[in-house]
């Protein structure tokens, strides 16, 4: 599957979905960051059809294989919108905090708006994320198929999938940690973990012949005279750089640790999208 940009937005709006089922499993955020995930995944699934249309060379069927994906990211955020209970064990974690504060100023701990939490609030489904992340999945693999394209050319932008977007989804869950004071920093260290599980992976994927190994071992054929082989290189080791500090920070007790690994985060979306894009741009 050759690389274009509509591919790109596609499996990285499909790798968001995924990790935010694997958040959303837990019932522990609200349910806002939910639905941010999937509105910067609607965003991203339509602008690779608008890609695929305006620049063209897209693979055969990428926008029906967008739009798809984008019309169960549109229910999926329908839903999100009518379901907006909060699940249980984060009720209590936000209930145990409004006593601490009302404890704290000598007050009643106030009560959540009506509607909005409590035990008969409807809580959105996370199964749904995962559904909506396989149908994307699957229309990745159906482009790759209709275009001919190997198994391993396959497996690499579905790993690259989850690679995109376990970096992406940890980054944005970083930032929810200031909307939600008290929000246990697991979801945080499990996403951060995950990225670091997959990175091997898609850098094996890349390196699998006929891969970035041949590359690598004659850096001066990329035509470039090794520059962007380099980079790669560079990319590779910065991103699982960040990822270890990104974990290392989070073991740390005072809350400015996790402002701390959300910036790591950030660059380490800059060096995912090295890792992914340029060695598929070369290969």
């Amino acid at each position: 599957m050759d690389l274009h940009g509509a591919v790109v937005f596609l499996q990285w709006g499909v790798g968001i979905m995924a990790f935010c089922w694997v958040t959303g499993r837990h019932r522990l955020v609200s349910p806002g960051y939910g639905i941010v995930n999937r509105v910067v995944s609607l965003a991203l699934a339509v602008a690779s059809v608008a890609t695929a249309r305006v620049v063209g060379g897209a693979p055969g069927g990428m926008v029906g294989a967008a739009g798809v994906f984008a019309a169960a990211v549109g229910v999926a955020i329908g839903t999100s919108l009518v379901c907006r209970g909060t699940g249980e064990a984060a009720r209590r974690i936000a209930e145990a905090r409004r006593q601490r504060v009302a404890s704290a100023i000598g007050r009643e701990a106030s009560r959540p708006p009506a509607g909005s939490d409590g035990p008969t609030a409807r809580e959105y489904p996370p199964l749904l994320d995962l559904v909506v992340a396989t149908v994307g999945c699957t229309s990745l693999i159906a482009v790759g198929v209709g275009g001919l394209a190997g198994v391993v050319e396959i497996g690499r932008v579905v790993v690259g999938a989850l690679f995109l977007g376990s970096v992406t989804s940890a980054m944005l869950l970083g930032h929810w940690y200031l909307v939600q004071p008290g929000l246990p920093r697991a979801p945080l260290e499990e996403l951060v973990r995950l990225s670091g599980l997959v990175l091997p992976v898609e850098v094996t994927a890349l390196l699998l012949p006929p891969g970035m190994v041949a590359l690598v071992g004659s850096p001066s054929r990329d035509g470039w005279g090794g520059l962007l082989v380099w980079a790669w290189i560079l990319s590779v080791a910065t991103t699982a750089g960040l990822l270890v500090a990104a974990r290392a920070a989070l073991r740390e007790p005072r809350y400015s640790a996790v402002m701390a690994t959300t910036g790591l985060l950030y660059l380490a979306i800059l060096t995912a999208f090295g890792t992914d894009l340029v060695a598929r741009a070369l290969l």
